[in-house]
């Protein structure tokens, strides 16, 4: 294929391990604290030649973007979709660090709306170090995103050889390289040697079909995490409130319990201070509406992490504050 055929995509940089340079080979732990800068995607660019073969890749010049509030993630995926109308850009490949990187991947599954690729990688040990997962995991982004069977899927994560959906991956081990696992439903496909291969296709809402909105949304509403565990005290969720809280979002026990924050959980979805929905720590799994923790008002997660639930539940309060109608949301989204 002549090179002018490739497709063209534009790499962004958020803040990770896959970039950063730690003193030696054997730094898999301190690199952030090496004093040696990340590299820049132009320089990630220059180790891999071989992405030549695949795609013209620019470097986007807004680089690097912040993701570390509800207001990063609401500028990146403005700029994001604002790079996808471009007809000279077929697709995105953003680097971004493990620790959050699968909601950014879902925050922009929810309201990017375009067709085109969009791929988001990292990395578990740093580019300078032995055995480092950086520079393959970033070619197989760039290879997944120039293929034509991912544009439509909405955004998905590659790792290790793996294509995982936005919704559904999770970290699961903290230095791992298998790390980005889709526990409950599976991978989407391979990034392997020969061809990429996908087996199955999202079917909840995403990109161009999704109703969220961000140019006419000046703020995210803040929505908090309340994790249930033996300890836990009463008047967690009140306090959240008191700070500004306008959704909560219940990491319970098991299928959904909320332990010593029942009553006033139950008091607070009733009387609609904020919308309360009802999550699991487990992990895997639904959580289910009327169950033996279900009170009135609540909003059940499905089988949604409850950090995602808490970006679904705050893109839908820009849209809503009726419990019923934001649980319409957690089942198509």
């Amino acid at each position: 294929m002549d090179k002018s055929d490739h497709p063209r995509l534009r790499l962004l940089m958020a803040p990770g391990t896959l970039p950063s340079q730690g003193k030696d080979r054997m730094d898999f732990l301190r690199y952030g604290r090496s004093g040696r800068p990340r590299m820049t995607g132009q320089e990630l660019l220059a180790t891999l030649p071989e992405i030549e073969a695949v795609a013209r890749v620019h470097v986007d010049e807004a680089n690097p973007h912040d993701v570390a509030t509800l207001e990063d993630l609401r500028r990146l995926a403005m700029r994001a979709e604002s790079l996808l109308r471009l007809p000279e850009v077929d697709g995105l490949v953003l680097v971004h660090g493990t620790n959050s990187l699968e909601e950014t991947a879902y925050f922009l599954n929810l309201t990017v709306h375009s067709t085109k690729s969009i791929v988001v990688t990292g990395a578990q040990r740093p580019y300078t170090a032995l055995s480092t997962d950086g520079p393959v995991n970033l070619l197989d982004a760039v290879r997944v995103a120039s293929a034509p069977e991912t544009h439509g899927k909405g955004v998905v994560v590659v790792t290790n050889g793996e294509i995982n959906a936005a919704r559904d991956v999770t970290k699961t081990n903290t230095y791992r390289v298998h790390t980005f696992r889709s526990r409950d439903v599976g991978l989407l496909g391979y990034a392997d040697a020969d061809k990429i291969v996908y087996y199955r296709t999202p079917t909840r809402r995403h990109t161009i079909d999704s109703e969220f909105e961000l140019t006419a949304t000046e703020r995210v509403p803040n929505v908090d995490i309340l994790y249930i565990h033996a300890g836990s005290r009463p008047g967690q969720a009140d306090a959240a409130i008191r700070q500004g809280a306008q959704g909560l979002v219940v990491a319970g026990t098991g299928a959904g319990a909320t332990g010593n924050l029942a009553k006033e959980l139950a008091r607070i979805a009733a009387s609609r201070e904020a919308v309360v929905v009802q999550g699991s720590r487990v992990g895997e799994g639904r959580v289910v509406q009327h169950n033996n923790w279900y009170m009135p008002g609540m909003v059940v997660a499905d089988n949604l992490s409850p950090h995602k639930s808490a970006l679904l539940l705050a893109l839908a309060l820009t849209r809503t504050r009726d419990p019923e109608a934001i649980q319409t949301i957690f089942e198509q989204y």
